[in-house]
């Protein structure tokens, strides 16, 4: 029982669990009926999104590959998080995680520079249980 953190619409790896898509839009072009078929994600958990001003300035600085534009990213997105609601879903998710298998996740193909491993950090700071497997 554990929490993997996945890219998003990748393979299924065996006894992932439920898929939670952090993300703030649902996939481009595919019908909401084949979210979880086509290994996007079964629920939708936007809560865990950055917002959207804070999407364009990571979008920005994985790009321009620019390391202090991402550790501003960083810092305003864990602020984000520590808001009440994301930060009693990030909790919860902790807690969840030493009772069941749970699997969340980004479009983002480099972790590094995805809000993705900002959650990882969160959740590891919480005390979840985190699958670090590749």
């Amino acid at each position: 029982m554990s929490i993997r953190i996945v890219q998003l619409g990748t393979a299924r790896a065996a006894g992932e669990g439920l898929r939670l898509g952090t993300v703030r839009r649902p996939p481009r072009g595919v019908p909401k009926s084949e979210f979880a078929r086509r290994d996007f994600y079964d629920v939708w958990l936007p809560d865990l999104s950055p917002s959207a001003a804070l999407v364009a300035q990571a979008q920005a600085a994985a790009r321009d590959d620019d390391a202090k534009a991402w550790a501003a990213f960083e810092r305003h997105f864990k602020a984000e998080m520590n808001e009440a609601g994301p930060s009693r879903l990030l909790d919860l998710l902790a807690a969840l995680s030493h009772q069941t298998s749970l699997s969340l996740g980004c479009y983002c193909d480099d972790e590094r520079r995805c809000h993705r491993s900002v959650l990882r950090t969160l959740l590891r700071q919480r005390g979840a249980a985190l699958d670090e497997g590749p």
